[in-house]
């Protein structure tokens, strides 16, 4: 059967755009400070009415918009997301209703920033195993609210994080999509002995909702910032290599390196170890923070958007987050709509690339 690749994307910010000055004056901190040690200069917040499910509708919607394919049409949902409407059901279900979705699977994913990629490798297995595959698709969100989750006067989380969702379209690629584009490779990597650099204490059967939590603020995000960085610096580069090994792709063939949108200043550090010399850091964090497991699909549909992106080129997805955990994507790119048209030995264009916006 044909490979599994990404036929569409989608994403959401909120309207609500939270700058550094704002955020500043509730750590005791300048704006200069948080661009400085992050890259970041605005993020977006949800509003009051607004939960998880919203944000990944609306991105969910864009993608198949774009995709070309009907919500009836989706035969798994799988949302990757750390900040659920509820403890359940699963947060994908509201997903499911508000788009019309009425035959698919749906689950939740829940490996914090890294959740994307996860719930990209479970959808691009559970296509390529389905007997019915080339008329069945998949829906891969990954969204997430973490300005109900943060404590406004901790410096170490409170500047980097922002609210949004991303979605991709996955399907069986054709001769039309472009010879040879789809998912080539996945890695995921879980070092649970890492598992107190992130977390959330309260709210689970570990550590139940009490007053006494509540007072204690444990119902908060925290995180050992340079307990993070350490572990990206030394298990990142690895990972990647490890991957491309796998797949049987020269570092060098990579055209887009898209990784999870933690920290601009932390990514530009760990970028030459990579040695992915070809390809571009693509960074989107300055204008939306750190968006948790949506993080990688908006920056995606970002780039695709800005028709960077072209039929064949090479894309390694990459996130790593709270477990800790790694997810890594290889994709080699269709022809989607923005993606620009592949050229032929002569430089002419072999087929003329859609503008419609979706």
């Amino acid at each position: 059967m044909n490979a599994i690749g990404i036929l569409g994307t989608g994403s959401l910010l909120p309207s609500v755009v939270v700058t550094n000055d704002e955020i500043a004056r509730g750590v005791g901190v300048t704006e200069e400070w948080i661009t400085r040690k992050t890259g970041i200069r605005e993020r977006r917040r949800a509003e009051a009415h607004q939960a998880t499910s919203d944000l990944a509708a609306v991105a969910a919607e864009r993608a198949l918009r774009q995709a070309g394919v009907r919500p009836e049409e989706v035969a798994y949902i799988v949302l990757a997301t750390s900040t659920p409407d509820q403890p359940q059901p699963p947060t994908a279900s509201f997903v499911q209703h508000l788009i019309g979705a009425v035959n698919a699977a749906v689950f939740d994913v829940n490996a914090v920033c890294s959740g994307f990629v996860y719930a990209l490798s479970l959808v691009e297995r559970l296509l390529r195993t389905d007997p019915a595959a080339e008329r069945r698709y998949g829906l891969v969100i990954g969204a997430d609210i973490y300005s109900r989750i943060l404590d406004y006067s901790d410096r170490r989380t409170a500047i980097l994080f922002g609210d949004g969702a991303g979605a991709v379209v996955l399907g069986a690629t054709t001769p039309e999509d472009g010879t040879g584009s789809g998912i080539l490779s996945t890695s995921l990597v879980s070092r649970g002995d890492q598992h107190r650099l992130i977390g959330v204490p309260a709210g689970g059967s570990r550590m139940p909702a009490t007053a006494h939590t509540v007072r204690e603020g444990s119902h908060f995000f925290q995180m050992d910032g340079r307990g993070v960085r350490s572990f990206v610096q030394e298990n990142l580069p690895q990972a990647v290599h490890d991957l491309l090994h796998r797949a049987g792709v020269d570092a060098e063939e990579v055209r887009h390196f898209v990784p999870h949108q933690a920290n601009g200043v932390m990514l530009r550090e760990v970028w030459p170890e990579l040695k992915l010399v070809n390809a571009a850091l693509q960074l989107t964090v300055e204008l939306h923070g750190n968006t948790g497991a949506a993080s990688v699909p908006i920056a995606l549909d970002v780039v695709h958007r800005r028709r960077e992106l072209t039929e064949g080129d090479t894309v390694l997805l990459s996130a790593f987050g709270g477990g800790m955990a790694i997810g890594s994507a290889l994709v080699r790119w269709g022809r989607t709509r923005h993606a620009r048209p592949a050229r032929d030995h002569d430089g002419v264009a072999r087929y003329q690339a859609a503008g419609v916006a979706g």
